[in-house]
């Protein structure tokens, strides 16, 4: 998707700037300030303070053609300049010659404002000698040598506010929480060590401090019989439970077993499954942020990716079907679920039953997702942000107006713009998905042909939905296209009415799987047909995407079907494989994806998907040069996203989600 700041590029504006300037005029004091840099410029040996700040303006690099337009300077170097009444700061000035748009980057007197800016490059003020210090790029390069200006934005310091301190306090207060509990319950366990007399023993006990010898036994037997009587006991019994839930003694427990992660055992392959669609999300993330705003060969980039259909596992070809590939999993993995609890409950899906399912799963995704919202806002507020920085903080900083969207997961139903840490869409898709699971298995308990009615006909709909917005807004179904149309992102990408189809099909193969008494495939031939179907609409649903690369200029069939389809074929196709495992017709790919390795990634997956966006644009918004795009500076990038994704993941994982998935309450 392209940078916010593009929606900028009025001509419109520049036009209402320039008449401005007539009746504008810059501050006393930025003029000043901004006379003296200059003048300081002119002499035989200027002061430091000018020479650093005239080094820090953007200059011209080369390979303008192949996207290097932009000239961020040093914004840490303009930052230390110091004159002898002013300190100085930077500003990013962005321009538009003919096609192409770019930023300057420009360091001048703190004392001017962004206004004042706009007036001293529109006037033509910033010159050294008869050398404007912002030279539009040669006419060789470019069709036309006229520069508009669009827009100017120093970069100071976000001052924090009420809702960055809350924000950090949530964080202090959710990881100091479980190493509280894990301090006291390594002195309990220090203190029983000691404990080598019965008296001791008893003595602990009747002060409530051996929460694992006679009081954990004590308060199990009395909360069964004296409950109602005895409020204390209730509490006690409570703050126990809170106790062995939070402390790392019990979470670390199982979080790098290499045995099976799935509720109740089977389904082996789903794990290599879930990491290896981690992993292409990870590595597409990767790819997609820095091209949004600061690859200095954009367009060599671009030209790369679109010739080479192995680049389909960073960012061109179909858009993230890993995406479709979770969905697929957590509609099985709902149904399972549900079906499970439905029998623990002697075959009764009742409103308390489906409103217990709601809570876990709330319970399930809220606490880490509401961490890492919380850290996000209060990181804005903490970090000197590097001038690619920019484009995000609008995004980032709806977080303080529309976090309420992220609390109820309704995120996705936003404008795109407008959604708080933008990749926490699919946990509020997923939840919506998540919810209908419910009604798709009462329909099945109540009669099968309305159950087939039901699903066949939501699966039609969420299909001609997605080609019909797809027809409608000449939408393109190539990622390299995308980063063009705001609409693709805006009234599709997030949308459950056109990403329903994959988790109906995680349904569907969820309830089958849950309740089937015979195998699926009974010949090694069946087998074989299902496989040759697989990868053949696996390479078919990737082949096309290139077929069809090109954004389309009015509304075309070819775009509108494959739109509508690929996402439901997809899921299929991988539906076949995890029935082919199931069924013992996986071999090789079995083997693979049921390796024991997979497992503690596996456990990890969620944290890993929340917290991977925070350092990949950490990166990018710390960065004061552009980076280069060659196939190995990309993959050393994404080797090292990953291993800091891994080790925060593991901590976060530790004190934050798993605590929540250990915490019983009264009747769960």
């Amino acid at each position: 998707m392209a940078p916010s700041w593009m929606v900028f590029l009025l001509f419109a504006g520049c036009s209402k700037a320039l008449e401005n300037t007539q009746a504008s005029t810059v501050s006393q004091k930025c003029t000043e300030d901004t006379n003296t840099f200059l003048w300081e410029l002119t002499q035989d040996r200027p002061k430091e303070y000018a020479v650093q700040m005239y080094d820090a303006f953007g200059k011209m690099g080369s390979n303008v053609k192949g996207g290097n337009a932009n000239r961020p300077g040093l914004l840490q170097q303009c930052r230390s300049a110091h004159g002898p009444s002013f300190s100085a700061q930077y500003c990013e000035v962005f321009l538009k010659q003919g096609t192409v748009q770019y930023f300057v980057g420009i360091c001048v007197p703190e004392s001017c404002g962004e206004e004042d800016v706009e007036i001293l490059v529109l006037d033509g003020s910033l010159q050294f000698g008869q050398t404007s210090l912002i030279p539009p790029l040669p006419h060789i390069l470019v069709n036309q040598s006229t520069q508009e200006m669009i827009m100017t934005h120093c970069l100071s310091a976000i001052a924090p506010g009420a809702l960055d301190a809350i924000s950090l306090f949530v964080c202090c207060v959710m990881v100091a929480i479980p190493l509280t509990a894990t301090l006291l319950t390594a002195i309990i366990k220090w203190q029983r060590k000691r404990e080598v007399r019965p008296s001791a023993q008893t003595s602990c006990s009747n002060t409530g401090l051996n929460l694992y010898g006679t009081y954990s036994s004590d308060i199990n037997h009395d909360t069964e019989e004296n409950s109602s009587s005895s409020p204390s006991i209730t509490s006690r019994s409570f703050l126990y439970r809170c106790l062995q839930a939070f402390s790392i003694q019990n979470t670390s427990q199982g979080v790098l077993s290499t045995s099976s992660s799935v509720p109740g055992g089977g389904y082996s392959s789903l794990n290599g499954i879930r990491v290896l669609s981690l992993l292409w999300i990870i590595c597409g993330h990767s790819a997609q942020f820095p091209v949004i705003n600061n690859l200095d060969n954009y367009k060599n980039w671009r030209t790369t990716v679109e010739s080479n259909a192995l680049h389909v596992l960073t960012i061109s070809g179909p858009v993230f079907l890993a995406v479709d590939t979770f969905l697929l999993l957590g509609g099985l993995l709902s149904a399972r679920s549900l079906l499970g609890s439905i029998n623990k409950a002697d075959d009764n899906l009742s409103p308390s039953l489906v409103a217990n399912y709601l809570l876990r799963r709330i319970k399930r995704i809220q606490p880490l997702h509401m961490f890492v919202m919380c850290l996000t806002i209060g990181l804005i507020s903490l970090i000197q942000w590097g001038p690619y920085w920019f484009p995000f903080i609008d995004t980032l900083m709806d977080c303080k107006t529309y976090w309420w969207a992220n609390l109820f997961l309704i995120s996705n139903l936003l404008p795109v713009h407008e959604i708080c840490i933008p990749w926490s869409w699919y946990l509020s898709l997923d939840f919506q998905c998540y919810a209908t699971t419910p009604l798709l298995v009462y329909f099945y308990r109540l009669n099968r042909g309305v159950f087939i009615v039901v699903a066949g006909g939501l699966l039609l709909m969420t299909t001609v939905a997605g080609a019909v917005v797809t027809a409608l807004m000449h939408l393109p179904v190539f990622q390299p296209s995308t980063l063009t149309s705001e609409y693709y992102v805006l009234y599709y990408y997030v949308k459950p009415y056109t990403r329903y189809g994959p988790f109906l099909i995680g349904i569907l193969a969820g309830i089958y799987l849950t309740t089937k008494k015979d195998p699926l495939l009974k010949h090694k031939w069946q087998a074989a047909l299902g496989w040759i179907f697989c990868l053949s609409v696996m390479a078919a649903v990737i082949g096309l995407s290139y077929i069809l690369k090109e954004t389309p200029a009015s509304p075309s069939v070819p775009h509108a079907l494959y739109q509508g389809l690929h996402r439901p074929l997809w899921a299929l196709a991988v539906t076949w494989i995890i029935l082919a495992c199931e069924d013992g017709y996986g071999g090789l790919i079995k083997n693979l994806l049921s390796l024991g390795f997979w497992v503690p990634l596996s456990n990890l997956s969620f944290a890993c998907y929340l917290t991977h966006p925070v350092f990949i644009i950490l990166y990018i918004g710390l960065q004061e040069t552009p980076i280069h795009y060659t196939d190995i500076n990309f993959m050393y990038l994404f080797f090292g996203h990953l291993v800091l994704t891994l080790v925060f993941s593991y901590v976060f994982t530790l004190l934050v989600e798993k605590p929540y998935l250990l915490l019983k309450w009264r009747g769960t």
